[in-house]
């Protein structure tokens, strides 16, 4: 029950952290609006925190990129690189926001999609899960279901 649990709760944090990459990437990419169909231009947005508007292009493609090898299977070193990216992308934002010093709360949303992307890297099944740096490492024997192997004492 508790792994069947843990597999949706894996497919609905990525679901949702994949549309809003791929979602933010078309915007970014169409200098569209911050909320797909309204909201502020994110050209207003990017430029008021002091960024040139030609970080849409970069951020619009990484973005797309990003939801979409979180998205297919297999890649576990793409979608380590995307959980990362995705992370320093948010984590830009709310340091931005913060920087400015906002008050008006601007840096909640990417708080709450940056927890989001943790709750689906810390949720992803052994087969989305690049193995140990070295080779031979107890979490590189670890059964293929996911069971940890126990401590050696």
């Amino acid at each position: 029950m508790a792994k069947r649990a843990k597999e949706i709760g894996y497919w609905v944090a990525t679901a949702l952290i994949a549309t809003e990459t791929l979602a933010g990437g078309v915007v970014d990419l169409t200098h569209g609006r911050t909320n797909v169909f309204s909201g502020t231009p994110v050209v207003d947005v990017v430029t008021g925190l002091g960024y040139p508007v030609y970080i849409l292009m970069v951020l619009g493609v990484w973005k797309l990129a990003g939801g979409i090898v979180l998205l297919v299977p297999g890649l576990p070193r793409l979608k380590e690189w995307a959980y990362a990216g995705i992370m320093f992308e948010l984590s830009g934002a709310i340091a931005s926001y913060l920087l400015i010093g906002d008050t008006t709360g601007q840096f909640v949303a990417p708080l709450v999609l940056a927890a989001l992307a943790m709750t689906s890297w810390a949720l992803r099944p052994p087969s989305r899960i690049l193995g140990g740096l070295f080779p031979g490492t107890m979490r590189d024997l670890a059964a293929s279901d996911g069971t940890p192997i126990p401590a050696v004492r």
